[in-house]
């Protein structure tokens, strides 16, 4: 392909990209959870209407044969006008985008990938347990950026190199990705706006690093096109990368993006219509590849059946930034099901000659035909509630041919009728189908795939549960230091009471489902907003953040070295702080670093509603100094693209709480409580930073607001360590 006549474009296209990713980009789609915005604005374009991406499917089956004609006409319009050249399509280095039927999107946070303790990743433990419910994984896309990208002044490729291990450990990692078969993609934030600029541009930066980590696609968060100077740069590295836009490419982008997802969900209160759509993308080029999703639904039928439909892949999304969201058992068997049959079918399903909406027999069933020189193949979906039995397909009839129904593994014998076939097999109500017709002998893979499906549909699929359950957190004790009788140098005596604790995450997306935040021990889920009373022992708590001074005490006494050492005082140098910053909240400190500082010290961090106790006091103001905002109590907010010196902790008295503790909110955020659960670890940091880059409300949300707080994902200390993080003790009394 000649990239000449698409440079222009592309780079237009790219400054365009630029220019607006601060201001506006597609949403990704959700039923019914609002994002949720620190500031109360979302700088987010509205998502295209359906008639963009789909077409609507045959009101009456009469009338099937006119409407195919329509969209056949329509895909050599759109094709004329876009200057379709599909030659990236033929490549062979990037040919394995066509068997991509299984995606799953892996937080670098979850708790099966990395092991901390051990400091090794754990890619087997991963596929073992994902692979078990959801059947094998052709691709992932390994996720290190959003919700916790600009914590600090890293941009993307910072936190990239910043992993465990740096490049050296990811290229190790990849390749047990790829010895059991999977191909691995990493995303590009185009928003990432705000952060540390990098010093070549973003095209360059990705394709030459994800080269390094011998990594196999870019996953595009938030694009529906991609500039075309990431296909060039990605060739021009001898390591070419497949472009996946996280929604349907609806321009010349086409030609050079192989693969996407498609987030078909219910938006804007509008349903799946019963009649499947069809996706405009697959339409216009069927080599292209396309991965449905359906994050936030608890029962994905509807998109799965309309990506069976569509002969399409499935991308699978349970860790949702930090909140388990994961599959019900009859949405995961569905998935190991019709993606076995799609990988065994690859070659049918990229026909040119695919049809969507052929005939059926019985009302509310619906059927795709994907035909080879030498074979037919059918997916079929059930859209009633109920089974159908009997009469499914009516085909012309040949003597020679053979009739397999895929989704129980056996052989059909068909009905003669006049000139017809007549093809009797059974569906499940709101079930799957497909049917393959061949005058070959069967391959192995066929051969293989039947008697895997007759043994595993042995079981229905609609006896597998429809129920979801969010999984329980808890909270990782904090043992209660020594008591002491007199305040300790530098704390401040907390006197006990009754406390109306009440508090809410500020997580951009979940709305308010169950495990979106945090499980407080008293909650029997974790959830966004909390409310509880309760009676809070008197305490010490520091009156001012941990400073480096305090810290240097530390290390000079215990000669503290973490075993995981990356990122471990990040701004020292030669073993000690900047000239000047003696009293600056010491920060690149991990979590458990602040608790062998406490542990030395005879303290221990504080938990989160002791903190906001001491800040807030009992009278529910919004800020430590009262419920109006004083600009002059807290540093002015940074917007940088490289973050500038914290302000030293006792620089802003005027913002102290009623109990005359500083430095609580805007200058450094503050280590507070850890919550688990089997796939993740977070930490709740309390005060917010006065860092805050601009260019999107997708970066790590700050707060100032004495009833929010930031939920911090954990995965190592290296690379939990930030510089915008400190942290305060308590001591008992």
């Amino acid at each position: 392909m000649h990239w000449s006549r698409y440079a222009c474009r592309g780079t237009l296209l790219a400054t365009v990209l630029i220019f607006v990713s601060s201001l506006a980009f597609t949403d990704e789609w959700k039923a019914s959870h609002a994002l949720i915005s620190p500031n109360g604005v979302m700088n987010l374009s509205e998502p295209p209407p359906p008639s963009e991406v789909f077409f609507a499917g045959p009101e009456n089956p009469a009338d099937a044969a006119a409407w195919l004609e329509r969209l056949k006409a329509w895909r050599v319009d759109r094709s004329t006008r876009l200057r379709y050249d599909g030659s990236q399509y033929e490549r062979p280095e990037l040919e394995w985008t066509q068997h991509v039927f299984s995606q799953v999107q892996l937080l670098i946070w979850d708790r099966r990938l990395y092991d901390p303790d051990k400091g090794e990743y754990t890619v087997n433990q991963f596929l073992d347990e994902t692979e078990s419910r959801i059947g094998p994984i052709d691709a992932v896309l390994i996720w290190h950026v959003y919700p916790n990208l600009g914590v600090d002044d890293r941009n993307q490729f910072d936190l990239l190199r910043d992993l465990p291990g740096g490049v050296p450990a990811l290229r190790q990692m990849v390749q047990q990705f790829h010895n059991r078969g999977v191909k691995v993609f990493f995303p590009f934030i185009a928003w990432d706006t705000g952060t540390h600029a990098e010093s070549t541009p973003a095209s360059t930066a990705i394709s030459q690093l994800l080269t390094e980590i011998g990594a196999d696609g870019i996953n595009f968060d938030t694009l529906e096109s991609v500039p075309a100077e990431f296909r060039e740069a990605s060739d021009a590295t001898g390591h070419p990368l497949a472009l996946e836009p996280q929604f349907e490419p609806r321009d010349e982008s086409l030609a050079w993006s192989n693969i996407n997802w498609n987030d078909w969900v219910t938006w804007e209160g509008k349903q799946y219509p019963f009649v499947p759509m069809v996706d405009k993308t697959r339409w216009q080029e069927p080599r292209h590849t396309v991965a449905v999703t359906d994050r936030f639904t608890r029962d994905k039928t509807d998109s799965l059946q309309h990506a069976f439909f569509n002969g399409e892949g499935y991308a699978v999304l349970e860790n949702l930034w930090g909140f388990w969201y994961g599959m019900n058992p009859n949405d995961a068997e569905a998935v190991l099901r019709f993606t076995r049959i799609e990988r065994a079918m690859a070659d049918n399903l990229r026909s040119a000659e695919w049809e969507p909406h052929v005939p059926t027999v019985q009302s509310g069933v619906f059927a795709s035909k994907f035909p080879t020189q030498s074979t037919t193949l059918w997916t079929i979906v059930n859209r009633n509630e109920y089974d159908v039995h009997g009469e499914q397909l009516r085909v012309p009839h040949q003597a020679a041919m053979h009739y397999y129904d895929l989704w129980h593994g056996s052989e059909l014998t068909p009905v003669t009728r006049g000139s017809e076939a007549i093809l009797n097999f059974d569906l499940e109500g709101r079930g799957f189908g497909a049917v393959l017709a061949t005058n070959e002998n069967l391959t192995s893979s066929l051969t293989n795939l039947l008697a895997y499906m007759a043994e595993r549909s042995k079981r229905p699929l609609a006896s597998y549960s429809r129920q979801w359950k969010a999984v329980p957190q808890t909270v990782v004790e904090i043992k209660p230091a020594k008591a002491v009788a007199t305040a300790p140098a530098g704390m401040v005596r907390i006197p006990e009471g009754d406390f109306d604790f009440q508090v809410r995450g500020i997580e951009i997306e979940g709305g308010n489902d169950p495990g979106v935040d945090v499980q407080y021990p008293w909650e029997d889920a974790a959830r966004r907003f909390h409310n509880h009373w309760m009676h809070i022992g008197s305490f010490y708590i520091d009156r001012t953040p941990v400073t480096n001074a305090e810290f240097k005490k530390f290390l000079n006494a215990t000669n503290y070295r973490p075993k995981d050492d990356h990122n471990f005082l990040r701004d020292w140098k030669d073993g000690s702080f900047p000239a000047g910053w003696e009293n600056k909240p010491v920060t690149w400190v991990s979590l458990e670093d602040a608790r062998a500082y406490a542990a030395w010290a005879g303290k221990r961090l504080p938990h989160e509603w002791e903190w906001q106790y001491a800040a807030q006091s009992v009278d529910g103001r919004l800020y430590p100094w009262g419920n109006d905002w004083k600009s002059d109590a807290l540093p002015a907010a940074d917007h940088g693209r490289a973050m500038r010196p914290l302000a030293n902790v006792d620089a802003f008295s005027q913002g102290a709480s009623p109990f005359g503790i500083i430095d609580l909110v805007g200058n450094v955020s503050q280590w507070t409580d850890e919550y688990r659960d089997p796939y993740t670890r977070a930490a709740i940091v309390r005060g917010g930073s006065s860092y805050q880059p601009r260019g999107s409300i997708w970066y790590f949300p700050q707060t100032y607001r004495l009833e929010e707080h930031q939920k911090y994902l954990l995965m190592s200390p290296g690379h939990d360590r930030a510089g915008t993080i400190g942290f305060r003790c308590v001591v008992d009394t």
